[in-house]
């Protein structure tokens, strides 16, 4: 157990500006620790703050029987923007439809950049080259259909892409706990991260000649405060890769 006042806060600080700390966790520092001259609070600081504790659902996966025959003839593969959902377990009181969209179109684009980054990192390792998603975004607004690919056939963004293939994901999140109160709970209780809701991850491959599905991929976790995008893309990928089609 660590107290912290005004003169030790080296550590939280620290984290902070090492970019440990998710986006969410940064603003409530700012907001309720860092502008105080004086803290005295009870915090638990384990080693490993990174290795959060997450319940993962089985996966489910699905090849199609052409699989590895389309796949051969495939060399440029496009990411379009997720599909996100979030729901509540309990409406909270100040919700806000607006505001939830806003924050599902924002969970979708950094789902979508985190993934095309963690591909671009491990880029030697697959068979195929993954459309920068900023092209693909240009090219999807361009033609008037960034916000439409869930109503468009795989084979008609293909086209407008230029691809040979498209992954299309979905994730649908439901929060059960709000984040201010986890982060206390996390702060002042300790451990690794406490849980604010579940998601589920879909990630599925459509080829370009005919717009049918080649696989599929779906997986659930629990999500926590501490998480960001490209922690909980990290999270997923690390699984996805073990049966990733496009892995050498």
């Amino acid at each position: 157990m660590i107290v912290l006042t005004s003169e030790n806060l080296s550590t939280l600080t620290s984290l902070y500006n090492e970019n440990i700390l998710s986006l969410r966790i940064k603003k409530f520092i700012i907001k309720h620790f860092m502008k105080k001259k004086a803290l005295v609070i009870v915090f638990i600081l384990f080693a490993g703050i990174q290795s959060f504790a997450q319940f993962e659902g089985a996966k489910q996966t699905y090849s199609a029987p052409n699989l590895k025959t389309e796949l051969a003839k495939q060399k440029l593969v496009a990411i379009v923007p997720f599909e996100t959902s979030i729901t509540y377990k309990r409406i909270p009181k100040n919700y806000d439809s607006s505001a939830n969209k806003n924050e599902e179109l924002s969970i979708a684009k950094d789902l979508q950049q985190s993934m095309f980054t963690y591909l671009l990192r491990k880029s030697d390792k697959y068979t195929v080259t993954f459309q920068d998603v900023n092209r693909t975004n240009a090219l999807l607004k361009a033609k008037g259909v960034y916000n439409q690919t869930d109503i468009l056939t795989a084979d008609s963004i293909c086209k407008i892409l230029g691809v040979d293939a498209v992954i299309k994901c979905r994730y649908a999140y439901e929060k059960t706990a709000s984040e201010a109160g986890a982060i206390v709970k996390t702060l002042l209780i300790g451990g690794m991260g406490s849980k604010t809701g579940s998601g589920a991850l879909t990630m599925q491959i459509y080829n370009s000649t005919d717009g049918n599905l080649l696989w599929r991929f779906y997986k659930a976790m629990n999500d926590d405060v501490m998480s960001s995008s490209d922690q909980l893309m990290e999270r997923m990928m690390r699984k996805v890769s073990r049966n990733f089609p496009y892995e050498k």
